[in-house]
Protein backbone atom coordinates (compact mmCIF):
# COMPACT_ATOMS: atom_id res chain seq x y z
CA UNK A 1 0.00 0.00 0.00
CA UNK A 2 2.84 2.40 0.88
CA UNK A 3 4.48 1.71 -2.48
CA UNK A 4 1.22 2.51 -4.31
CA UNK A 5 0.83 5.78 -2.36
CA UNK A 6 4.40 6.74 -3.21
CA UNK A 7 3.80 6.06 -6.91
CA UNK A 8 0.61 8.15 -6.79
CA UNK A 9 2.45 10.99 -5.02
CA UNK A 10 5.28 10.90 -7.58
CA UNK A 11 2.77 10.99 -10.47
CA UNK A 12 0.93 13.99 -8.99
CA UNK A 13 4.19 15.81 -8.31
CA UNK A 14 5.40 15.15 -11.86
CA UNK A 15 2.07 16.36 -13.30
CA UNK A 16 2.13 19.56 -11.27
CA UNK A 17 5.75 20.31 -12.20
CA UNK A 18 5.34 19.48 -15.88
CA UNK A 19 6.00 22.59 -17.96
CA UNK A 20 6.23 22.13 -21.74
CA UNK A 21 7.97 24.73 -23.83
CA UNK A 22 5.89 27.10 -25.91
CA UNK A 23 7.45 25.44 -28.97
CA UNK A 24 6.01 22.05 -27.93
CA UNK A 25 2.54 23.52 -27.55
CA UNK A 26 2.79 25.29 -30.91
CA UNK A 27 3.99 22.12 -32.61
CA UNK A 28 0.86 20.30 -31.46
CA UNK A 29 -1.45 23.12 -32.55
CA UNK A 30 0.19 23.21 -35.97
CA UNK A 31 -0.13 19.45 -36.38
CA UNK A 32 -3.89 20.11 -36.34
CA UNK A 33 -3.81 23.34 -38.37
CA UNK A 34 -0.46 23.86 -40.13
CA UNK A 35 0.69 27.45 -40.29
CA UNK A 36 1.23 27.17 -44.05
CA UNK A 37 -2.54 26.93 -44.52
CA UNK A 38 -3.12 30.53 -43.44
CA UNK A 39 -4.25 33.04 -46.05
CA UNK A 40 -1.73 35.48 -47.53
CA UNK A 41 -3.21 38.46 -45.67
CA UNK A 42 -3.10 36.76 -42.29
CA UNK A 43 -0.64 37.01 -39.41
CA UNK A 44 -1.05 33.71 -37.59
CA UNK A 45 1.82 32.35 -35.52
CA UNK A 46 3.84 33.51 -32.51
CA UNK A 47 3.33 37.28 -32.23
CA UNK A 48 5.07 38.01 -28.92
CA UNK A 49 7.32 35.96 -26.69
CA UNK A 50 9.96 33.31 -27.24
CA UNK A 51 9.09 29.80 -28.36
CA UNK A 52 11.86 28.40 -26.15
CA UNK A 53 10.26 29.68 -22.94
CA UNK A 54 8.85 27.12 -20.55
CA UNK A 55 5.11 27.61 -20.39
CA UNK A 56 3.72 28.17 -16.91
CA UNK A 57 0.14 27.92 -18.19
CA UNK A 58 -1.96 29.10 -21.10
CA UNK A 59 -5.30 30.74 -21.76
CA UNK A 60 -7.45 30.07 -24.82
CA UNK A 61 -9.36 33.04 -26.21
CA UNK A 62 -10.78 34.55 -29.37
CA UNK A 63 -9.02 37.89 -28.91
CA UNK A 64 -5.80 38.77 -27.11
CA UNK A 65 -7.06 42.04 -25.64
CA UNK A 66 -5.32 43.85 -22.79
CA UNK A 67 -7.94 42.52 -20.39
CA UNK A 68 -7.16 38.92 -21.41
CA UNK A 69 -3.43 39.57 -21.06
CA UNK A 70 -3.95 40.88 -17.53
CA UNK A 71 -6.09 37.83 -16.82
CA UNK A 72 -3.19 35.63 -17.96
CA UNK A 73 -0.81 37.50 -15.66
CA UNK A 74 -3.17 37.11 -12.69
CA UNK A 75 -3.48 33.37 -13.34
CA UNK A 76 0.28 32.84 -13.83
CA UNK A 77 -0.10 31.97 -17.52
CA UNK A 78 2.66 33.18 -19.83
CA UNK A 79 0.99 32.06 -23.08
CA UNK A 80 -2.22 33.17 -24.74
CA UNK A 81 -3.55 31.10 -27.64
CA UNK A 82 -5.92 33.35 -29.57
CA UNK A 83 -7.93 32.79 -32.72
CA UNK A 84 -7.59 36.36 -33.98
CA UNK A 85 -4.10 37.87 -34.38
CA UNK A 86 -3.85 41.02 -32.29
CA UNK A 87 -1.49 42.40 -34.97
CA UNK A 88 -2.58 42.18 -38.61
CA UNK A 89 -0.18 44.72 -40.09
CA UNK A 90 3.03 46.41 -39.07
CA UNK A 91 3.03 48.71 -36.06
CA UNK A 92 5.17 51.83 -36.37
CA UNK A 93 4.59 53.23 -32.90
CA UNK A 94 3.99 51.80 -29.44
CA UNK A 95 2.34 54.65 -27.57
CA UNK A 96 -0.69 52.82 -26.23
CA UNK A 97 -3.05 54.91 -28.36
CA UNK A 98 -5.31 52.03 -29.34
CA UNK A 99 -6.27 48.58 -28.10
CA UNK A 100 -3.64 46.87 -30.27
CA UNK A 101 -0.75 48.95 -28.96
CA UNK A 102 -1.99 48.62 -25.39
CA UNK A 103 -2.21 44.83 -25.71
CA UNK A 104 1.27 44.46 -27.19
CA UNK A 105 2.85 46.78 -24.59
CA UNK A 106 1.18 44.88 -21.74
CA UNK A 107 2.25 41.51 -23.16
CA UNK A 108 5.86 42.60 -23.60
CA UNK A 109 6.09 44.20 -20.14
CA UNK A 110 4.84 41.00 -18.52
CA UNK A 111 6.71 38.45 -20.66
CA UNK A 112 3.49 36.95 -21.98
CA UNK A 113 3.60 35.19 -25.34
CA UNK A 114 0.72 35.53 -27.78
CA UNK A 115 0.13 32.86 -30.42
CA UNK A 116 -2.59 33.25 -33.07
CA UNK A 117 -4.17 30.34 -34.92
CA UNK A 118 -6.47 32.06 -37.38
CA UNK A 119 -7.19 31.25 -41.04
CA UNK A 120 -5.11 28.07 -40.79
CA UNK A 121 -7.70 26.86 -38.26
CA UNK A 122 -10.47 28.16 -40.52
CA UNK A 123 -9.06 26.20 -43.47
CA UNK A 124 -9.22 22.67 -42.04
CA UNK A 125 -12.46 20.72 -42.31
CA UNK A 126 -12.58 20.06 -38.56
CA UNK A 127 -11.71 23.66 -37.72
CA UNK A 128 -13.91 26.63 -36.86
CA UNK A 129 -16.64 26.03 -39.44
CA UNK A 130 -16.55 22.30 -38.80
CA UNK A 131 -17.20 23.00 -35.13
CA UNK A 132 -20.27 25.02 -36.11
CA UNK A 133 -21.54 22.11 -38.20
CA UNK A 134 -20.98 19.71 -35.31
CA UNK A 135 -23.01 21.91 -32.95
CA UNK A 136 -25.93 21.80 -35.38
CA UNK A 137 -25.68 18.02 -35.76
CA UNK A 138 -24.90 18.04 -39.49
CA UNK A 139 -23.73 14.89 -41.25
CA UNK A 140 -21.50 14.28 -44.30
CA UNK A 141 -19.60 17.50 -43.63
CA UNK A 142 -17.09 18.58 -46.28
CA UNK A 143 -15.20 21.74 -47.25
CA UNK A 144 -17.39 24.27 -49.07
CA UNK A 145 -14.62 25.85 -51.17
CA UNK A 146 -11.64 23.46 -51.41
CA UNK A 147 -8.22 25.04 -51.60
CA UNK A 148 -6.28 24.71 -54.85
CA UNK A 149 -2.52 24.40 -55.30
CA UNK A 150 -2.18 22.76 -51.90
CA UNK A 151 -1.24 19.29 -53.13
CA UNK A 152 1.98 17.85 -54.49
CA UNK A 153 2.99 14.48 -55.86
CA UNK A 154 6.17 12.62 -55.00
CA UNK A 155 7.64 10.17 -57.52
CA UNK A 156 10.52 8.05 -56.30
CA UNK A 157 12.37 5.02 -57.67
CA UNK A 158 13.28 2.27 -55.22
CA UNK A 159 14.51 -1.35 -55.44
CA UNK A 160 11.37 -3.47 -55.63
CA UNK A 161 12.36 -5.49 -52.57
CA UNK A 162 12.39 -2.26 -50.51
CA UNK A 163 9.23 -0.70 -51.96
CA UNK A 164 6.88 -1.84 -49.19
CA UNK A 165 9.12 -0.40 -46.46
CA UNK A 166 9.43 2.96 -48.24
CA UNK A 167 5.74 3.11 -49.08
CA UNK A 168 4.74 2.55 -45.45
CA UNK A 169 7.18 5.23 -44.27
CA UNK A 170 5.63 7.76 -46.65
CA UNK A 171 2.12 6.81 -45.54
CA UNK A 172 3.21 7.26 -41.93
CA UNK A 173 4.55 10.72 -42.80
CA UNK A 174 1.08 11.76 -44.01
CA UNK A 175 1.14 10.94 -47.72
CA UNK A 176 -1.44 9.00 -49.68
CA UNK A 177 -4.70 10.59 -48.51
CA UNK A 178 -7.38 11.21 -51.14
CA UNK A 179 -10.79 12.21 -49.76
CA UNK A 180 -12.07 9.41 -47.53
CA UNK A 181 -9.26 7.06 -48.58
CA UNK A 182 -5.81 6.57 -47.11
CA UNK A 183 -2.73 4.54 -48.15
CA UNK A 184 -3.20 5.60 -51.78
CA UNK A 185 -0.27 5.12 -54.17
CA UNK A 186 0.55 4.02 -57.70
CA UNK A 187 3.29 1.50 -58.33
CA UNK A 188 4.85 0.47 -61.62
CA UNK A 189 7.74 -1.89 -62.25
CA UNK A 190 10.79 -1.23 -64.41
CA UNK A 191 14.56 -1.43 -64.60
CA UNK A 192 16.85 1.33 -63.39
CA UNK A 193 20.51 1.77 -64.31
CA UNK A 194 23.42 3.52 -62.63
CA UNK A 195 27.21 3.46 -62.47
CA UNK A 196 28.95 4.40 -59.20
CA UNK A 197 32.22 6.36 -59.35
CA UNK A 198 35.18 5.90 -57.02
CA UNK A 199 33.76 8.30 -54.42
CA UNK A 200 30.48 6.43 -54.07
CA UNK A 201 29.46 3.74 -51.61
CA UNK A 202 26.70 1.97 -53.55
CA UNK A 203 23.98 0.02 -51.76
CA UNK A 204 24.13 -2.51 -54.60
CA UNK A 205 26.40 -2.96 -57.64
CA UNK A 206 30.11 -2.36 -58.04
CA UNK A 207 32.11 0.84 -58.46
CA UNK A 208 32.87 1.54 -62.10
CA UNK A 209 30.32 -0.93 -63.46
CA UNK A 210 26.90 -0.20 -64.93
CA UNK A 211 24.29 -1.86 -62.76
CA UNK A 212 20.76 -2.90 -63.79
CA UNK A 213 18.26 -3.05 -60.92
CA UNK A 214 14.61 -4.07 -60.84
CA UNK A 215 12.89 -1.02 -59.37
CA UNK A 216 9.44 0.21 -58.43
CA UNK A 217 8.30 3.66 -59.46
CA UNK A 218 6.27 4.85 -56.48
CA UNK A 219 3.90 7.83 -56.78
CA UNK A 220 2.15 9.38 -53.76
CA UNK A 221 0.09 12.55 -53.29
CA UNK A 222 0.64 14.65 -50.17
CA UNK A 223 -0.32 18.10 -48.77
CA UNK A 224 2.25 20.75 -49.69
CA UNK A 225 2.99 21.63 -46.07
CA UNK A 226 4.33 18.10 -45.49
CA UNK A 227 7.05 18.36 -48.16
CA UNK A 228 10.03 18.63 -45.79
CA UNK A 229 8.81 15.71 -43.69
CA UNK A 230 8.04 13.58 -46.75
CA UNK A 231 11.53 14.14 -48.20
CA UNK A 232 13.17 13.47 -44.83
CA UNK A 233 11.28 10.22 -44.29
CA UNK A 234 11.85 9.13 -47.88
CA UNK A 235 15.62 9.51 -47.57
CA UNK A 236 15.66 7.82 -44.16
CA UNK A 237 13.75 4.77 -45.47
CA UNK A 238 15.43 4.54 -48.88
CA UNK A 239 18.45 2.22 -49.24
CA UNK A 240 20.22 4.22 -51.95
CA UNK A 241 23.01 6.67 -51.21
CA UNK A 242 21.54 9.01 -53.84
CA UNK A 243 17.76 8.90 -54.15
CA UNK A 244 16.17 9.52 -57.55
CA UNK A 245 12.93 11.42 -56.99
CA UNK A 246 10.86 14.36 -58.18
CA UNK A 247 8.11 16.52 -56.66
CA UNK A 248 5.52 18.34 -58.75
CA UNK A 249 2.66 20.74 -57.95
CA UNK A 250 -0.87 19.55 -58.64
CA UNK A 251 -3.91 21.60 -59.65
CA UNK A 252 -6.18 19.13 -57.86
CA UNK A 253 -8.34 20.48 -55.06
CA UNK A 254 -7.56 19.37 -51.51
CA UNK A 255 -10.97 18.19 -50.31
CA UNK A 256 -10.10 18.45 -46.61
CA UNK A 257 -8.58 21.94 -46.85
CA UNK A 258 -10.35 25.20 -47.69
CA UNK A 259 -12.95 27.74 -46.68
CA UNK A 260 -16.27 27.01 -45.01
CA UNK A 261 -18.08 23.69 -44.78
CA UNK A 262 -21.32 22.17 -46.00
CA UNK A 263 -23.32 19.39 -44.37
CA UNK A 264 -26.81 17.98 -44.29
CA UNK A 265 -29.59 16.52 -42.19
CA UNK A 266 -30.97 13.06 -42.78
CA UNK A 267 -34.46 14.39 -42.21
CA UNK A 268 -35.20 17.99 -43.26
CA UNK A 269 -36.44 20.68 -40.88
CA UNK A 270 -38.80 23.52 -41.62
CA UNK A 271 -37.17 26.95 -41.76
CA UNK A 272 -38.52 28.33 -38.46
CA UNK A 273 -37.58 25.17 -36.57
CA UNK A 274 -34.07 25.44 -37.97
CA UNK A 275 -33.79 29.13 -36.99
CA UNK A 276 -34.89 28.26 -33.45
CA UNK A 277 -32.30 25.49 -33.33
CA UNK A 278 -29.63 27.90 -34.56
CA UNK A 279 -30.64 30.46 -31.93
CA UNK A 280 -30.51 27.85 -29.18
CA UNK A 281 -27.19 26.24 -30.11
CA UNK A 282 -25.34 29.54 -30.54
CA UNK A 283 -27.02 31.42 -27.67
CA UNK A 284 -28.20 34.14 -30.03
CA UNK A 285 -30.21 37.22 -29.18
CA UNK A 286 -30.91 38.05 -32.81
CA UNK A 287 -30.44 36.57 -36.30
CA UNK A 288 -30.25 38.80 -39.36
CA UNK A 289 -31.50 36.85 -42.36
CA UNK A 290 -33.05 37.08 -45.81
CA UNK A 291 -36.71 36.20 -46.31
CA UNK A 292 -37.79 32.64 -45.65
CA UNK A 293 -38.63 30.65 -48.77
CA UNK A 294 -41.04 28.05 -47.41
CA UNK A 295 -38.70 25.21 -48.39
CA UNK A 296 -37.47 22.24 -46.32
CA UNK A 297 -34.02 22.71 -44.81
CA UNK A 298 -31.67 19.83 -45.49
CA UNK A 299 -28.35 21.20 -46.75
CA UNK A 300 -26.50 23.85 -44.69
CA UNK A 301 -23.37 25.83 -45.63
CA UNK A 302 -21.41 27.59 -42.87
CA UNK A 303 -18.40 29.82 -42.40
CA UNK A 304 -17.13 31.11 -39.08
CA UNK A 305 -16.38 34.83 -39.09
CA UNK A 306 -16.69 36.98 -42.20
CA UNK A 307 -17.87 34.60 -44.93
CA UNK A 308 -19.73 36.60 -47.57
CA UNK A 309 -17.13 35.58 -50.16
CA UNK A 310 -18.61 32.08 -49.99
CA UNK A 311 -22.20 32.99 -50.87
CA UNK A 312 -21.68 31.95 -54.49
CA UNK A 313 -20.16 28.63 -53.42
CA UNK A 314 -23.13 27.93 -51.14
CA UNK A 315 -25.54 28.64 -54.02
CA UNK A 316 -23.55 26.39 -56.36
CA UNK A 317 -23.86 23.56 -53.82
CA UNK A 318 -27.65 24.05 -53.58
CA UNK A 319 -27.51 24.93 -49.89
CA UNK A 320 -30.85 25.79 -48.27
CA UNK A 321 -29.14 28.03 -45.67
CA UNK A 322 -25.82 29.85 -45.55
CA UNK A 323 -24.76 30.80 -42.02
CA UNK A 324 -21.92 33.24 -41.42
CA UNK A 325 -21.24 36.77 -40.16
CA UNK A 326 -20.40 40.31 -41.24
CA UNK A 327 -22.77 40.15 -44.22
CA UNK A 328 -23.21 43.60 -45.80
CA UNK A 329 -26.57 45.01 -46.83
CA UNK A 330 -26.15 44.49 -50.57
CA UNK A 331 -24.68 41.01 -50.07
CA UNK A 332 -28.00 39.80 -48.67
CA UNK A 333 -29.49 40.38 -52.13
CA UNK A 334 -27.08 37.75 -53.50
CA UNK A 335 -29.30 35.02 -52.06
CA UNK A 336 -31.55 35.64 -55.10
CA UNK A 337 -34.46 33.85 -53.42
CA UNK A 338 -32.57 30.58 -53.86
CA UNK A 339 -31.45 30.11 -50.25
CA UNK A 340 -31.63 31.85 -46.88
CA UNK A 341 -28.59 33.83 -45.73
CA UNK A 342 -28.32 34.11 -41.95
CA UNK A 343 -25.86 36.44 -40.21
CA UNK A 344 -25.42 35.35 -36.60
CA UNK A 345 -22.57 37.72 -35.65
CA UNK A 346 -18.78 37.36 -35.85
CA UNK A 347 -18.15 36.56 -32.19
CA UNK A 348 -21.21 34.31 -32.01
CA UNK A 349 -20.10 32.22 -34.99
CA UNK A 350 -16.62 31.67 -33.52
CA UNK A 351 -17.32 31.61 -29.78
CA UNK A 352 -16.91 27.83 -29.47
CA UNK A 353 -13.42 28.04 -30.97
CA UNK A 354 -12.26 28.64 -27.39
CA UNK A 355 -13.58 25.21 -26.41
CA UNK A 356 -12.04 23.72 -29.53
CA UNK A 357 -8.58 25.08 -28.76
CA UNK A 358 -8.87 23.86 -25.18
CA UNK A 359 -9.79 20.35 -26.35
CA UNK A 360 -6.99 20.16 -28.93
CA UNK A 361 -4.39 21.09 -26.32
CA UNK A 362 -5.89 19.19 -23.38
CA UNK A 363 -5.94 15.97 -25.39
CA UNK A 364 -2.15 16.14 -25.80
CA UNK A 365 -1.30 17.78 -22.44
CA UNK A 366 -3.96 16.51 -20.00
CA UNK A 367 -2.02 17.35 -16.82
CA UNK A 368 -0.94 20.84 -17.86
CA UNK A 369 -2.63 24.12 -16.87
CA UNK A 370 -4.81 24.98 -19.88
CA UNK A 371 -7.56 27.50 -19.18
CA UNK A 372 -10.40 29.18 -21.06
CA UNK A 373 -10.66 32.93 -20.76
CA UNK A 374 -13.37 34.32 -18.52
CA UNK A 375 -13.29 37.61 -20.46
CA UNK A 376 -16.03 38.10 -23.03
CA UNK A 377 -14.16 39.93 -25.78
CA UNK A 378 -17.11 40.59 -28.10
CA UNK A 379 -17.07 44.35 -28.84
CA UNK A 380 -20.67 44.22 -30.17
CA UNK A 381 -23.49 44.82 -27.72
CA UNK A 382 -27.23 44.35 -28.27
CA UNK A 383 -29.83 46.67 -26.79
CA UNK A 384 -33.13 44.84 -26.25
CA UNK A 385 -34.82 46.52 -23.27
CA UNK A 386 -36.61 49.69 -24.43
CA UNK A 387 -37.68 50.37 -20.85
CA UNK A 388 -34.10 50.67 -19.69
Amino acid sequence: MEEILNLKHNFISTSINFMPTIAELIKHLESFAPLSLQESYDNAGLITGNKNWECSGLICTLDATEEVILEAKAKNCNLIVAHHPIVFKGLKKFNGNDYVEKSIITALKNDIAIYAIHTNLDNVVNGVSGRMASLLGLKNVSVLSPQKNSLKKLTVFVPTEKATHLRNALFQAGGGHIGNYSHCSFNSEGVGTFRANEDATPYIGNVGETHFEKETKLEIIFPSYLESLMVHEMKAAHPYEEVAYEIIHLDNEQKQIGSGVIGEYGEPLDERSFLNLLKEKFNLQVIRHTKLLGKPVRKIALCGGAGSFLIGHALACDANFFISADIKYHEFFDANDRMVIADIGHFESEQFTIDQLYEILHHKFPTFAILKTEVRTNPVQYFTDING
